[in-house]
């Protein structure tokens, strides 16, 4: 799924994110959303969320829970 709408986006989703630091390679970060940081309902580079960890970076995919 993708990570341009906040719709689509719960706190505990399952996403791959791509961290600043990260932006030029396209490295993805795999982890549990703990809180959404964007406002507006969508973003044309993915929404921007917390992960779990303490990570922040814009949602690449969604991934589907088993």
């Amino acid at each position: 799924m993708d990570g341009t709408k906040r719709s689509n986006i719960k706190i505990g989703s399952h996403v791959n994110i791509v961290l600043k630091e990260d932006q030029r390679t396209g490295d993805l970060t795999e982890g549990y959303v703990e809180a959404i940081l964007t406002k507006s309902p969508n973003h044309p580079h993915g929404i921007k969320v917390r992960l779990e960890t303490g990570e922040v970076g814009r949602v690449k995919e969604i991934l589907e829970e088993d």
